[in-house]
């Protein structure tokens, strides 16, 4: 998958191909994967587009805020053959004309009273300023079917408060994976699926470990040959 990036703004990175996985991984026991799928802040449209790749009863659905990202999203599309429908702007003031079956994001989790980048289009990417936890949450609730799943990554240390709001919002969590730069290191970052109103007990998956030896673990290799992207940066 050809996928065309600004050269001096935000980039897909590892956490969007870690989540990728995690939800291939999760949907393996569904049967048939249809429906129509949004993809949350979708930056150059990665995520939303390769599961609509891998699941072609998927119609994809992307919502973005910044403009700049709308036309590399829809510009992705084309080039990878794929329809989509382009949702222009916060994703928290968006009136949908449709409810969803599968919602997706890699959203900005980075708290306000970190150091923030000069580049405006990182800082919306990247700090949740535009996209607080707590709101966020609650307009997945309010645009997922009943029985509709919800995949999402998200910094571990603000896992306590994901459990509470998600609890709240009626989105039970399913399955959680945390990863771990090194096996001797903490985990940064945790990987969610949660399904609404939703009775299923909690699948923990065996963690994430990207380095091993100063080298990208099997596993993570695994992923990016799975993914099989080929990023092309353009001035802007």
């Amino acid at each position: 998958m050809v996928l065309y990036q600004p050269s001096n703004g935000y980039c897909y990175n590892s956490d969007t191909h870690f989540l990728y996985s995690f939800i291939v991984e999760n949907l393996k026991k569904f049967k048939n994967i249809k429906g129509q799928l949004l993809d949350i802040g979708s930056g150059s449209g990665i995520l939303g587009l390769l599961l609509a790749r891998d699941y072609e009863k998927i119609t994809l659905n992307q919502c973005e805020i910044q403009t700049l990202f709308q036309d590399f999203s829809l510009k992705n599309a084309k080039c990878n053959g794929i329809d989509t429908t382009m949702y222009k702007g916060s994703f928290l003031n968006l009136n949908f004309d449709k409810e969803f079956d599968i919602c997706v994001s890699n959203p900005p989790f980075y708290h306000t009273n970190v150091i923030k980048s000069e580049n405006e289009n990182l800082k919306i990417a990247r700090y949740n300023d535009s996209l607080p936890l707590e709101k966020f949450i609650k307009k997945v609730s309010k645009v997922l079917k009943t029985d509709g799943k919800f995949f999402f990554c998200y910094d571990v240390k603000q896992l306590k408060d994901i459990i509470k709001l998600l609890e709240e919002a009626k989105l039970n969590i399913e399955a959680l994976q945390f990863v771990h730069p090194k096996q001797s290191k903490d985990a940064t970052l945790v990987l969610i699926y949660a399904r609404k109103n939703s009775k299923s007990l909690l699948r923990v998956l065996e963690p994430l470990v990207v380095f091993e030896n100063d080298d990208f673990s099997k596993k993570v290799k695994k992923i990016y040959e799975m993914s099989s992207t080929h990023s092309i940066k353009v001035e802007i």
